[in-house]
């Protein structure tokens, strides 16, 4: 008896407490990045037809954001924006450019991402998803930016279809022999919460960045048969989509439509509770937001129908509020206070410094985000933006720029057209009314901000400021 007491009291001597072990291991940290969600297609932010009770448990255990802002209004951009901390005026990636057979035109070797400085700090580091930074053999693979394991599409294109012929786990090609492209039983929203959760419970013992960008809900409207038929016959009339205009076909694209998002916060829901089960969820920072406003009424999507952006105005693809505007929510529980709201307006540039100051990884120089930690915590002074901006070569080629409440607006660079609208956003949320005749010296401080945040690319120029079209 008295041996064994004895090797008892050694062993916990040896052993370090397990809670001071907790108290000293960096946090964690889950991202998840949807596709063409819609601020308003979510139960917390008032949607009535699409269920989401996971991703409205995590609002209601955290912080919902009423006026965050995504870094550009389409993908590649917007999670160049994300990923390296600079707004379009300086990121290397301005629009979606597809650079043949596969990928889009990549980030350089140069830029620096979050995870590469999470990594640096002995994180793990792993991604699901889609990535649309640069293929395998260029200076954007995402192997060359911080990342251990990449599983998921590289190429946007390829992500047009969730039952594709194959993926990649890291640069090695992987058939997935169910799938035909068109149909299968290889949901792909399924393939990566599977690896999601052998992500978490490989890496349980070191900080790691779990990074999410799924493909959902972004056409085509396609989802397994047993989550359709939650929703299917039950959303009134649902006329079937053909496929002419592109995309796959659909019997039912609004029950599709919504069955597709109910999946996907059916994983969320899923990543969390893998989480409490291996006792991390005290310790790891829980974020969900979206790559853009919501899709234009293609493929099957009806964003009118579902009102997913609201009485916003624009969706997809335009920097009016309906396109850049979306759901950001952060969750961590006994750092960020259950069922807060906040008003303040942030941007996909402010991750970087924020999960820099959260994780105790020094943010690069030359990145124009700052860190909403002290808005998060409700600790600390929050620095103030002095304005946000974008710019955006597609869709005729546009500007924007708030700053406070005021919010500069120019379409059609493209066209020759130099023209900057101003919208008071505390009482014009809609943008519907605008108001640069009547207050010229915001609309010149406005125009100053795009002049001086204006950075010429070459391969992304903005007609008529970077000059006239160059000729092929």
């Amino acid at each position: 008896m008295l041996r064994t007491l004895s090797a008892l009291l050694l062993l916990a001597l040896c052993s370090p407490p397990a809670r001071a072990a907790d108290a000293e291991r960096p946090p964690n940290v889950v991202f998840i990045l949807a596709d063409d969600l819609g601020c308003f297609e979510l139960g917390c932010y008032g949607q009535k037809l699409i269920k989401t009770p996971n991703i409205d448990k995590l609002a209601e255990g955290g912080m919902r954001f009423t006026h965050f802002y995504s870094g550009c209004p389409v993908c590649a951009p917007s999670r160049c924006a994300l990923m390296t901390g600079k707004h379009m005026g300086h990121a290397t990636i301005r629009d979606n450019k597809a650079t043949p057979p596969e990928g889009q035109h990549p980030i350089r070797a140069e830029d620096v991402t979050v995870t590469e400085l999470l990594k640096a700090k002995g994180y793990a580091t792993g991604a699901m998803g889609k990535w649309g930074l640069g293929m395998w053999d260029t200076t954007g693979s995402p192997l060359k930016h911080g990342f251990d394991l990449f599983y998921g599409y590289n190429c946007q294109s390829h992500a047009h279809t969730h039952y594709p012929k194959y993926l990649y786990r890291n640069d090695t090609r992987i058939d997935l022999k169910d799938n035909d492209g068109k149909t299968g039983t290889q949901f792909t929203q399924d393939l990566f919460e599977a690896e999601a959760l052998a992500f978490l419970d490989k890496n349980k013992a070191t900080p790691f960045f779990l990074y999410l960008p799924f493909t959902v809900p972004h056409v085509a409207v396609q989802v397994p048969e047993d989550a359709l038929a939650e929703y299917k016959g039950k959303l009134g009339d649902d006329p079937a989509y053909d496929g002419k205009k592109g995309y796959q076909p659909h019997p039912a694209p609004h029950a599709g439509y919504a069955a597709m998002v109910t999946r996907m916060d059916r994983t969320v829901g899923r990543v969390v509770e893998k989480l409490k089960e291996l006792k991390l969820d005290g310790n790891t920072l829980v974020i969900f937001t979206s790559d853009n406003g919501p899709t234009h009424n293609v493929g099957g999507a009806d964003s009118d129908f579902f009102k997913s952006a609201g009485t916003l105005r624009g969706l997809k693809g335009s920097v009016y509020e309906g396109g850049i505007r979306v759901p950001f929510i952060a969750s961590w529980p006994g750092k960020i206070k259950p069922g807060t709201v906040s008003d303040e307006r942030f941007y996909f540039p402010d991750v970087l410094p924020t999960l820099c100051e959260i994780t105790g990884a020094k943010p690069p120089a030359g990145i124009d985000g700052v860190s909403f930690w002290p808005t998060l915590s409700g600790t600390g002074k929050q620095a103030p933006h002095e304005f946000l901006y974008w710019e955006f070569p597609g869709y005729g080629g546009q500007q924007a720029v708030i700053a406070g409440n005021w919010k500069a607006v120019r379409q059609a660079l493209g066209k020759g057209v130099v023209r900057t609208e101003l919208y008071d956003l505390a009482k014009d949320e809609s943008e519907t009314t605008d108001v640069a005749d009547k207050n010229p010296e915001v609309l010149a401080r406005l125009e100053k901000i795009m002049k001086e945040q204006h950075a010429p690319s070459a391969v992304f120029p903005l007609q008529t400021i970077d000059g006239p079209p160059k000729k092929k």
